[in-house]
């Protein structure tokens, strides 16, 4: 599958669009590594329990859209978008969204 967060493929055709397709998952940490980054938080520095935990939903997200765009029957994503929001104290949602096209 490509993916591009452009609006072509550069040196393909797009020869349908199908849609949009997305993904997202809701990610949170546990209780010990939300004390470890409360800590950080106040003495400062890279929070890296929830970059990790980002990292990690970032993946499944764009994996859950992938999966939807081969359904589709896809070749391609193009213009690949991300996008967070904050549920609740310390879980994130990531979405992950794009145009599904088959190309020549």
């Amino acid at each position: 599958m490509i993916l591009v967060n452009t609006d072509f493929v550069p040196g393909r055709n797009i020869k349908e669009a199908i849609g949009l397709v997305r993904g997202n998952t809701v990610q949170a940490k546990h209780i010990g590594k939300d004390i470890k980054a409360g800590i950080r938080n106040i003495t400062g520095g890279e929070i890296k329990e929830y970059t990790d935990m980002l990292a990690e939903a970032r993946e499944i997200a764009l994996n859950r859209m992938v999966e939807k765009a081969e359904k589709l029957g896809a070749d391609a994503v193009i213009n690949v978008r991300f996008m967070t929001s904050a549920i609740m104290g310390a879980a994130a949602e990531i979405l992950a969204y794009g145009t599904a096209v088959k190309l020549e």
